[in-house]
């Protein structure tokens, strides 16, 4: 103890890092407080901060000191469980003179499945440090922050009763599988609630043991007897959901190498993230300067704009048509200011830029707009050459941004449809100029707009279609 009271006095900050245990300090650093005794003298002294209503003072001279106090508990909050706590170190620390984290839900840092909610919360705490050793002080809002839930209180506590495994109405100790698809049902999200119910059917291949989980207005609910009809139904082993939960494999990258199958509803899939999971709570520390716009994701607008206008007004009359068009490239990074752009959109507006003056200059609006096509398509097609086909640039933010990479499904469901798309434009380069050479230059205004139309109504099927395909896995 003597070395200790040796740091202490040299120290210039001071961590008290505790669980709590029984509303207080747990009992070693309780006696460690105790040792600390003979720091103060044996001479009685009045109170100078107003609290209690007696004191020692103190035998070295410990002021200037920092304190921080970072403590976890087993309840849903901190608020109200750190009384005893605070008393304690208001008397021989003096009252605001040192710094708490408190955090409830302790026991969840532990759990390797939660590590996505519990990393965030311990990022802040890390935000909280620096800007402690900096100014001395936690700032508000980084404050505030931590000071939100880890999860909500039903949630929690549905959590943390499953985690005993027993049966509330048995007292039967229940299977592991069953414990996880309980708190995996405790972190069903009522505000994504869409208002259609829904039933997800979980078969562990490898345990044989099927759980159903209802999922509704109200919460969610395990049932153990199979008495409802599923609407969404996976067969997976338990070591591959297992690992999954825990972030060892991604859900989309095992969906997609198969390791398990989906049947039914398979928008439920889609809306994974949403339904089982709850909001971000921790903001992002970094400042945007004054005056800058933040952007939002890319849009396919950008790209389609200029093409689009070319093709309609060069058709109708080459010169103007070119200068409205140019004047339309010219304003696309204006009007779409708020959006990110990708290189589809500056090579877009670079085509259409050269075979708008192209055709003003010749005066040929019909060369040009052919090569519109040409030149689209092989931007498609191209783009499949590439680690990104060219539509997954811009869906790609709807699907976990740059970890739609990992997802085959995704990107497999992309790939083929950049190429239909491409392929589309290079006949219709063809078709169009083998047409106009035959003289039906007048059906194309008709082809050349419905089939796009339809194609557009083929892949808003395809990439729900396929992926939900694919995702039931070979027949057997």
């Amino acid at each position: 103890m003597q070395k200790v009271i040796e740091k202490l006095i040299d120290a210039d900050l001071i961590l008290w890092s505790f669980p709590l245990y029984y509303f207080n300090v747990p009992g070693i650093l309780k006696n460690l407080i105790d040792r600390q005794l003979p720091m103060s003298l044996p001479f009685m002294s009045s109170k100078q901060n107003g609290y209690g209503s007696g004191s020692h003072d103190s035998r070295y001279d410990m002021e200037g000191k920092r304190h921080v106090l970072i403590s976890t508990c087993g309840f849903y909050s901190a608020v109200g469980n750190y009384d005893s706590v605070l008393r304690m170190f208001d008397h021989f620390l003096g009252k605001g003179n040192y710094t708490t984290i408190f955090c409830g839900q302790g026991e969840l840092f532990r759990v390797k499945e939660l590590s996505a909610r519990t990393d965030e919360y311990l990022s802040t705490v890390k935000c909280a440090g620096s800007e402690y050793a900096m100014t001395g002080t936690i700032s508000e809002e980084t404050d505030a922050i931590l000071h939100t839930l880890l999860y909500s209180r039903d949630v929690f506590e549905k959590m943390a009763d499953a985690s005993w495994g027993i049966s509330k109405t048995t007292g039967e100790k229940e299977p592991d599988d069953l414990v996880f698809t309980r708190q995996m049902a405790a972190l069903y999200n009522k505000d994504a609630y869409d208002g259609k119910d829904r039933v997800l059917e979980i078969h562990f291949t490898d345990l044989d043991h099927t759980y159903q989980i209802q999922l509704s207005k109200t919460g969610s609910e395990v049932f153990t007897d199979g008495r409802l009809s599923p609407t969404t139904r996976i067969d997976t082993p338990f070591t591959v959901w297992s690992a999954i939960s825990r972030g060892e494999i991604g859900g989309a990258e095992a969906l997609g190498k198969q390791m398990y199958t989906v049947s039914g509803d398979f928008s439920l899939m889609i809306d994974w993230d949403k339904i089982f999971g709850s909001a971000s709570v921790v903001k992002k520390t970094e400042k945007t300067p004054q005056n800058t716009i933040e952007q939002k994701k890319p849009s396919m607008t950008t790209m389609l704009i200029p093409w689009i206008t070319f093709w309609i007004a060069v058709s109708i009359h080459p010169e103007v048509g070119a200068m409205i068009t140019l004047l339309v490239v010219a304003t696309v990074p204006f009007i779409m200011r708020k959006h990110k752009f990708v290189i589809w959109d500056q090579l877009s507006m670079a085509a259409v830029a050269i075979l708008s003056a192209a055709a003003n200059i010749t005066g040929n609006g019909v060369l040009p707009t052919n090569i519109g096509y040409l030149v689209f398509g092989l931007f498609w097609l191209l783009s499949c050459l590439t680690k990104e086909p060219l539509c997954a640039a811009y869906v790609k933010y709807n699907y976990g941004g740059e970890n739609a990479h990992q997802n085959p499904l995704f990107m497999k469901t992309n790939y083929i449809l950049a190429a239909a798309w491409g392929t589309l434009y290079v006949l219709t380069a063809i078709w169009t100029f083998l047409f106009k050479k035959a003289g039906f230059g007048n059906i194309l205004i008709l082809v050349n707009n419905l089939i796009p139309i339809l194609m557009g109504i083929f892949t808003a099927w395809f990439e729900k279609w396929y992926p939900a395909r694919m995702a039931r896995g070979k027949r057997k």
